[in-house]
């Protein structure tokens, strides 16, 4: 089950730009204390909910960073004042922390659902088909699978609930309800992405589970769904406990004196820190895209539209300071070649966590090492001071999270 025809993308979607972002925030900005700690569950229709940012995707990408946008919230509130926005936003580097130090979780999900989608029987298929394209009857979750499709967005507190409903009332394989979203999310993000889904299964705090209650949904949809039907007493699905963990990544040191290129990836849009590591500008750039690695399955026509222009944009502010442009490609050879023909001895780019942008970067740099020419990941301060906190859950985490913003 590989199908790999394109999927059209909707007639519209966000502007996949730095201003947009810098827009959203500046909207979303007074609303980041206490009126979103009391309001942020309520999924409400996106245009009429002030309530939520909507910044997951350029945070996703970086087109803003989280330093940013947290050093914008504890300018206006107080750090006790915004905890919960402060908290979300470090959920991200938590996930992203957790799965760098244990990259076989990735990897077994991948091959899990590799073998999922092949072993599926035309039950299977068929089942699988109606959630996707929300014909199974229960009202929520049709409606947030069409809009999911739609607009590449859902509300965060629906996506527990829609996994719930897709793992214990509909009883269909988690890792395909993963790749659905992965699929389609704007702000896809592998580590987000997998661990929660595996949350709510109850793997990822194994014995611990999430279900999706009518009234919850009621409450917090203000009456706009009564689901029927929906499985409210269900033992954790179980499998191995986490492996464990190896030690956080420190990223690269580039070197002096070679001539250098920038590689940008969808994972980091925002490359002044990797500059500043340099000690002349950069002679070229170019941007390796790996979007089609989410899945083995299509990738939604509006996630691949939005990353290659959020590529786009991030190259053509940079522009003045960053060399002459090269390709925007999903191909590692075409870098490699590009690489050649620009004499270049080393390529700098922002590290890329687990996931199919850091396994594209692996592939590059054993295609480069034949020209030897060097690949130097730079990691960014924010991700080398958090990630090593996620070592255990998030409530230990949060802990750190007064010395991680202290210097905003």
């Amino acid at each position: 089950m590989t199908d790999q025809s394109p999927i059209s993308p909707p007639p519209a979607s966000p502007p996949a730009t730095r201003t947009e972002a810098l827009a959203r925030l500046a909207r979303f900005l007074p609303h980041a204390g206490r009126d979103y700690a009391s309001r942020r569950n309520h999924d409400l229709p996106a245009a009429g909910h002030p309530h939520v940012s909507r910044l997951s995707p350029y945070l996703r990408h970086r087109l803003i960073t989280e330093e940013e946008v947290l050093a914008a919230v504890l300018g206006r509130f107080s750090l006790g004042s915004a905890e919960k926005f402060v908290q979300e936003v470090c959920w991200r580097s938590y996930w992203k922390g957790w799965l760098e130090m244990r990259p076989a979780v990735w990897a077994a999900y991948r091959r899990e659902l590799a073998e999922v989608l092949d072993g599926a029987d035309a039950d299977l298929r068929d089942r699988l088909e109606a959630a996707e394209a929300g014909k199974t009857g229960i009202d929520c979750f049709d409606a947030w699978a069409a809009e999911l499709v739609a607009t590449g967005y859902m509300h965060n507190h629906a996506r527990m609930w829609f996994a719930s409903i897709w793992i214990f009332t509909l009883r269909l394989p988690w890792q395909a309800g993963a790749d659905f979203f992965l699929r389609h999310l704007l702000d896809g993000d592998p580590a987000s992405n997998t661990l929660g889904w595996r949350w709510v299964a109850g793997l990822q705090t194994q014995g611990k589970h999430y279900l999706a209650r009518p009234d919850n949904i009621a409450r917090y949809t203000e009456g706009r769904f009564a689901p029927k039907g929906l499985v409210t007493d269900a033992e954790p699905l179980k499998g191995p406990a986490p492996p464990q963990r190896r030690p956080a990544p420190v990223g690269d040191r580039p070197q002096a004196g070679l001539r250098t290129g920038l590689l940008l990836t969808e994972e980091d849009l925002s490359p002044a820190f990797v500059l500043e590591a340099l000690e002349t500008p950069p002679v070229a750039h170019a941007a390796l895209i790996s979007v089609a690695g989410r899945s083995p399955r299509a990738v939604s026509g509006l996630v691949a539209g939005f990353t290659r222009d959020a590529v786009t944009d991030a190259m053509g502010r940079w522009s003045g300071r960053i060399g002459s442009p090269g390709p925007v490609t999903d191909e590692v050879e075409t870098i490699a070649a590009w690489a050649e023909a620009e004499g270049l001895e080393q390529l700098v780019t922002a590290f890329a966590p687990v996931g199919p942008a850091a396994a594209a970067l692996e592939a590059l740099e054993a295609r480069l090492a034949r020209s030897d020419i060097a690949l130097s990941r730079v990691m960014r301060d924010w991700d080398a001071a958090a990630w090593p906190h996620a070592t255990h859950g998030f409530f230990r985490f949060k802990e750190h999270i007064p010395e991680l913003v202290a210097g905003l």
